[in-house]
C-alpha cells in the first residue's frame, strides 16, 4: 500500500502546534481565572504563523526562533498590565533600591496560579499522546474570537472576559458614548471655580494645615483592619466618597494646590493655571502666609518641581535636618512626621503672622519603605505597622495643636492609595491604572479652637466629591469665622460641589459611567470595562 502522506508535496504538510499547545492552553486557563485580557485576533494570527507549512528545515527552525519573542510579547499584551513602554518611560524606576526591586519581583509569584499551571503541564504531557491537542487549541481560539464579537444590531459590546469567567455580563457603553461623556465632563469642570470672599475686617484669624499623605485609601485601611481608627474618629468631618482623580504623587499634589477650580485633565496639569485656581494663592490674598513642608527630599520624579510651579515656596526645612525614621524605596532618608510637624509648629508659634497656610507632604506609607532600627540598620515594616505609627504621630500632633489655644483647621488629604492587594490588572503596589480602589481616599478635617461641640462621630459628606469641595469648604470656613466665633460646621457642609468619578494618569483614563467603571490605556482607542473582583 502506498503511503499517501509521504508522497504529499512539502507545502501540503500542515504541522501541528507542538509545544505551543501548552502556551495556548495556559492562556485559556488564565482567561478562565480572569487574569488575562485575551485578544483573539492577534492570537489567531500567531497560531496561523505557527501552522503554515514551510519547506526546508532551516525555515522551520528560524520560525521557531522568531516565535519565541513574538509569543512573549503577545503574552504580555494579553495581560492587564500597562504597555511595557510605560515602564521604560518612568526614569524614576532606575532609582529603586535593590531591596525594593527584589520585593517587587516577589510579587509576580502567585503560588495558586503556579500550582494550576503545574497541573496543566502534567495533563498536557499525559494527553498529548492520546489527543490531537492542536485541534483543541484552535477550537478554543475560535470560540474566544466568536465570543468577543459584538452582537448584530447591538449598540453595546459585552466583555469577552466576563463571558469566559462565567461572571455576570455587564453591558459596557460604546466608545463614542464614553468619549462624548468625558468631553462634556471636562467642559463642565472648566466653568467651575470657588468664589473666595473678600478680606473681612472682623475676621477671626486661623491657620490651615493641609496634610497630604501618600498611599492611603479606604481600600488599604480595610485590607489591614484600620478603617475604624482613633485618628479618624476624632475628626469633625469625613468625606466618604472623595476621588483623588489620580494614582501618582506629583499629579495628586498639583490637584490639591489647584483645588479652587474644577477638575482638569491630566495633560492640563502641566499647563499654566489661572491664579484663581490656586488654593494657596487665594488664601494669600486673604492674608495667609504660604508654607511648604516635606518629610522627604522631594527629588524623586521632581516632586518638588511640581509643587513650586504652583507658586508655592521651597520647603522651609530639609528632611536631612531630622533623624531618619524610615528609608525610602529609593534609599533616601524619610523623617518622622511628628518630628517635622512639631518643629514647624514651634517656629509658627513664634511668628507674628495672623494667618498661616501649610502644605505638608508625607511619604511614610509609600510602598517599599523600611523602618530604621536602633542600630542604624533597616528592616521591612508592613503597611499596618507604618500606618499605626503615622496615625499615632498625627494624633499626638493634634493634641499639641489643641493645647496651643490657637484656631487651626487641619485637612488630611491623601494623594492616592497604596494598592495593597492589587487586582487582576496590576500587582500589589502598582498604580499605573487609577482604579476606584486606589483613588477612593479618606479626606477629613479637624477644627481646633473653634468651639466645636464634642461629637460621638464625625459628620459625613456622602456625595461624590473631589478637590473643589475641599476648596469651597475652606472658603466657607473663612467667611463663617468672619461672622461669628463658633463655626457652624453642619451648615458649611450643605450643598458642597459634587464631582463625577474621573481619574487619569499619563498612561490611563478611568471613568465611572452609569455605576460601572471603564478604562482606556494610552495609545488604545477603545474603552473597556474594568473587571470586577470576585468577593
Amino acid at each position: 500500500m502506498t503511503n499517501t502522506t509521504a508522497t504529499l508535496p512539502v507545502l501540503a504538510r500542515w504541522p501541528g502546534l507542538g509545544g505551543w499547545n501548552l502556551y495556548f492552553l495556559a492562556k485559556f486557563l488564565l482567561v478562565a481565572l480572569g487574569m488575562l485580557d485575551f485578544q483573539a485576533l492577534p492570537n489567531l494570527l500567531f497560531a496561523a504563523f505557527l501552522l503554515v507549512p514551510l519547506p526546508g528545515t532551516w525555515l522551520r527552525v528560524a520560525r521557531q526562533l522568531l516565535a519565541v519573542p513574538i509569543g512573549v510579547a503577545l503574552f504580555y499584551q494579553d495581560t492587564w498590565f500597562p504597555p511595557f513602554s510605560r515602564l521604560l518611560a518612568q526614569p524614576g524606576v532606575l532609582d529603586f533600591s535593590w531591596d525594593y526591586l527584589l520585593e517587587l519581583l516577589g510579587r509576580f509569584i502567585n503560588w495558586n496560579v503556579l500550582g494550576a499551571l503545574a497541573l496543566l503541564l502534567v495533563g498536557y504531557l499525559y494527553l498529548r499522546h492520546w489527543l490531537r491537542l492542536s485541534t483543541l487549541s484552535l477550537l478554543g481560539l475560535v470560540w474566544l474570537a466568536i465570543g468577543s464579537l459584538p452582537l448584530p444590531g447591538a449598540g453595546q459590546v459585552p466583555s469577552a472576559t466576563a463571558r469566559v469567567t462565567a461572571e455576570p455580563v455587564h453591558a459596557s457603553a460604546d466608545n463614542a458614548t464614553l468619549d462624548r461623556w468625558l468631553e462634556q465632563f471636562f467642559t463642565r469642570e472648566q466653568a467651575r471655580v470657588t468664589a473666595f470672599p473678600a478680606l473681612k475686617a472682623d475676621e477671626q484669624p486661623f491657620d490651615l494645615l493641609v496634610i497630604n499623605i501618600c498611599s492611603l485609601a479606604w481600600d488599604d485601611l480595610s485590607a489591614v483592619g484600620l478603617r475604624d481608627n482613633p485618628l479618624f474618629s476624632r475628626l469633625d468631618v469625613i468625606f466618604d466618597q472623595f476621588n483623588s482623580a489620580t494614582s501618582y504623587s506629583g499629579p495628586a499634589a498639583i490637584r490639591v494646590l489647584r483645588a479652587s477650580c474644577g477638575q482638569s485633565s491630566h495633560a492640563g496639569l502641566y499647563q499654566g493655571a489661572p491664579e484663581q485656581c490656586l488654593l494657596f494663592q487665594n488664601l494669600a490674598k486673604l492674608g495667609f502666609q504660604s508654607n511648604t513642608l516635606l518629610n522627604h527630599s522631594g527629588h524623586f520624579d521632581n516632586f518638588i518641581g511640581d509643587i513650586t510651579r504652583q507658586q508655592m515656596p521651597q520647603p522651609g526645612m530639609r528632611n536631612t535636618d531630622f533623624p531618619r525614621a524610615l528609608v525610602g524605596f529609593d534609599g533616601s532618608p524619610i523623617a518622622s512626621d511628628l518630628d517635622v510637624l512639631r518643629r514647624w509648629w514651634g517656629q509658627r508659634k513664634g511668628s507674628a503672622a495672623q494667618h498661616v497656610s501649610l502644605f505638608y507632604n508625607s511619604i511614610s506609607l509609600h510602598d517599599g519603605n523600611r523602618i530604621v532600627t536602633a542600630d542604624g540598620g533597616t528592616r521591612v515594616a508592613d503597611y499596618a505597622t507604618r500606618a499605626n505609627r503615622l496615625f499615632g504621630e498625627l494624633g499626638t500632633f493634634l493634641d499639641e495643636l489643641e493645647r496651643s489655644g490657637r484656631r487651626v483647621v487641619v485637612a488630611i488629604v491623601p494623594e492616592h492609595g497604596a494598592a495593597l492587594h492589587g487586582d487582576r490588572m496590576q500587582l500589589s503596589g502598582m498604580r499605573e491604572i487609577p482604579t476606584p480602589s486606589i483613588t477612593h481616599v479618606p479626606v477629613g478635617l479637624k477644627f481646633i479652637g473653634m468651639g466645636q461641640p464634642a461629637r460621638s462621630e464625625p459628620l459625613r459628606v456622602s456625595a461624590p466629591t473631589s478637590y473643589l469641595a475641599l476648596s469651597e469648604l475652606v472658603s466657607r470656613v473663612y467667611a463663617g469665622l468672619g461672622q461669628q466665633q463658633v463655626l457652624d460646621v453642619p451648615g458649611l457642609l450643605t450643598d458642597l460641589p459634587t464631582t463625577e468619578r474621573v481619574a487619569e494618569t499619563s498612561g490611563a483614563q478611568v471613568v465611572n459611567y452609569q455605576g460601572r467603571s471603564y478604562m482606556r490605556l494610552q495609545g488604545q482607542p477603545d474603552w473597556q470595562p474594568i473587571p470586577e473582583e470576585r468577593p
